[in-house]
């Protein structure tokens, strides 16, 4: 387990064949009484692309956190092994080694997925939630939608067209790579049948799950799907707002959070 009293902002996890990137914020208030929030980014996402998300989260509720850069993103190693429809599995597995060897087996946390990290952090606390409070997330999928297939058309032909060249800033000669194992895992015939809904159902902690109601890569039904997981599950559609809440709708999406966690929490020291 890392000290974090002691620790840079940001460090590299040696994983057995890989270097996980990740970035604390508020270290200097670690305690064992205040858990982490642990934010896990989209499928084409990394530290930077929360922006200043986290900090304003962790700062607004006098909370320590941790941003995971997921293997193939940002300055974690590339991706060695090609996608199947268990990927998301896969990198919920590279998550919980990257918490023990980071928090130990005692130091309990709330997960805050968007997107494919949303989708994470349900089967997370399907599999691991052993010390997991809660969940936040942002436009998770729990199954393929045929909207989700159609928004990714769009997203090939901007990148196709050098529109999306920022990546590049971001996940260096991975860019390629990462966008294409996304992209053509979604579209791949194998990937249709791709769906969490039964295995989630297991699910016996609070969970918080916002979308935009203007989503370009699922509906309401990604919702719903949510809704049934336990009777202690908050949803949150938000008006004229898209596939990145935390980003569009920051301070609203900060706030609901804010009240989700000190309804569901009491017990947490946010002094």
């Amino acid at each position: 387990m890392i000290s974090l009293f002691l620790c840079p902002m940001e460090k590299h996890i040696q994983l057995a064949d890989k270097q996980i990137h990740i970035v604390f914020i508020n270290p200097s208030i670690y305690s064992e009484d205040k858990p982490m929030l642990v934010f896990l980014h989209e499928a084409l996402g990394s530290i930077p692309q929360w922006k200043s998300f986290p900090s304003l989260l962790c700062d607004r509720l006098n909370l320590p956190g941790i941003i995971i850069e997921r293997s193939g993103h940002g300055k974690s190693s590339p991706i060695t092994e090609e996608r199947t429809n268990h990927y998301l599995h896969a990198y919920t597995d590279e998550t919980n080694e990257v918490l023990k060897e980071v928090l130990g087996f005692h130091q309990p946390y709330i997960l805050v997925g968007h997107s494919d990290g949303g989708s994470i952090a349900l089967i997370y606390a399907a599999l691991h939630h052993k010390h997991c409070l809660g969940i936040v997330t942002m436009a998770a999928h729990t199954f393929v939608e045929e909207e989700t297939i159609a928004g990714i058309a769009p997203a090939v032909e901007a990148f196709e067209a050098g529109k999306l060249n920022g990546l590049y800033a971001i996940h260096g000669d991975k860019t390629q790579a990462l966008f294409y194992a996304w992209a053509n895992t979604w579209k791949a015939a194998f990937f249709r049948n791709w769906d969490i809904r039964e295995e989630i159902l297991s699910i016996n902690i609070p969970v918080l799950a916002m979308q935009g109601a203007n989503d370009q890569y699922g509906t309401k039904a990604q919702l719903d799907s949510i809704e049934k997981i336990n009777s202690d599950v908050t949803i949150k559609e938000i008006p004229n707002c898209g596939h990145h809440p935390h980003l569009e709708m920051g301070m609203e999406v900060i706030l609901e959070i804010e009240t989700w966690i000190k309804k569901h929490f009491q017990f947490i020291d946010f002094h």
